[in-house]
């Protein structure tokens, strides 16, 4: 059973250099946050192997948070080969996030 990837600076970059990646700014104390978390969960499980799905706890990372510019969580940034593709703020739904992955990989 895959789990998510958790992101901290020593690692963002290295995790999202290659192929795509699902990137989730979050916090503990995030309503919206923590409504969307099984969610990740199950992508986690789903894609493995296609797309690598990680989280960000922006009370932790806060450098991180201020180097992409997140304002409002959750904030769900689109990886491909290190660039930033595409980006989803607030919660939303696995199809949603689905059609992002899948228009990536």
């Amino acid at each position: 059973m895959s789990k998510y990837i958790e992101i901290n600076e020593n690692n963002m970059e290295e995790t999202v250099k290659e192929g795509v990646s699902l990137v989730d700014f979050w916090a503990p104390w995030c309503g919206p946050c923590r409504m969307i978390a099984p969610t990740i969960d199950q992508l986690a499980i789903e894609y493995d192997g296609k797309a690598k799905i990680c989280k960000v706890n922006t009370e932790e990372e806060q450098d991180l948070t201020v180097k992409y510019g997140i304002r409002s969580i959750p904030t769900i940034l689109f990886f491909k080969d290190g660039e930033i593709v595409d980006q989803l703020i607030g919660a939303t739904t696995k199809a949603a996030l689905e059609e992002k992955l899948n228009k990536y990989i």
